[in-house]
């Protein structure tokens, strides 16, 4: 069974600014992670970013997440602005137990619904007891 961990609610300002060690502004979306007996389900926030827009590969034993935000303000006058613009970044260990010849992902409406299979070895199973 995965732990729970959640942010206080000091670390989760913290948490929600940018980044600059990889030459420009990086989000660390925020992320919730399921866990049913058949798959790990990852939703990650990624506003502003489209499906096309997502770098998510696997290698490694890392899950790498990479969403681009393409800019709003290209050509217009900004005259004020409260929401930060950047792309996302993070990265995962993802266990033996995941399969990653088949995870899936899809992104809709600023969340990205991973799904992480986990392999047939760990996924429980009934065992059929017969009398003799």
């Amino acid at each position: 069974m995965a732990n729970v961990s959640t942010l206080p609610p000091k670390d989760r300002a913290e948490a929600a600014r940018p980044e600059t060690t990889r030459g420009g502004f990086y989000f660390a979306p925020r992320v919730d992670i399921l866990e049913s007996e058949t798959e790990l389900t990852l939703f990650a926030e990624v506003p502003g970013v489209k499906p096309e827009d997502v770098n998510l590969r696997c290698e490694n034993g890392e899950l790498v997440l990479l969403g681009r935000v393409r800019p709003r303000t290209q050509g217009k006058n900004l005259l004020l602005q409260e929401y930060g613009e950047g792309n996302f970044y993070r990265a995962f260990a993802i266990h033996e137990s995941i399969d990653a010849g088949r995870i899936s992902a899809e992104c809709k409406n600023g969340v990205l619904t991973v799904h992480l299979p986990k392999v047939e070895a760990v996924k429980p199973r009934q065992i059929k007891v017969s009398g003799a």
